[in-house]
């Protein structure tokens, strides 16, 4: 079971930190997407537990920072230097895989979303 949230309105160039609960077992990976209206959905950072790797889309490379809590079972997505492009659903996903990560289909246990605007 998934729970994101920390989604808002923000201005450009603001901050905003979501949070993703991920609860269950042999789960190695989450990862962050985003869906913008009419677009399809996007890959945009992911978490591998072992070895703590992590990746981005070059999109957010250098403005988004993912990290987890272990003991929280928790993942978050530090976004900074918002644009107003980077307005869209963002979701968390999970999945017992390592490797393929960019990857939607790669995840089978999503959450429910939550909006992230960002005005101009």
């Amino acid at each position: 079971q998934l729970q994101a949230s920390g989604g808002g309105l923000v201005q450009a160039e603001g901050s905003l930190r979501l949070s993703c609960a991920a609860s269950g077992r042999n789960l190695h990976s989450v990862g962050w997407f985003r869906q913008a209206p009419g677009k399809e959905r996007e890959f945009v950072a992911f978490l591998r537990w072992r070895g703590y790797i992590t990746d981005y889309s070059n999109s957010v490379k250098g403005r988004f920072t993912i990290s987890g809590d272990t003991t929280k079972k928790t993942v978050y997505l530090q976004m900074d230097s918002l644009r107003p492009e980077d307005t869209a659903v963002y979701y968390c996903a999970a999945t017992a895989r390592e490797f393929g990560l960019t990857t939607a289909t790669s995840y089978p246990y999503w959450g429910q979303g939550t909006q992230v605007t960002v005005s101009s």
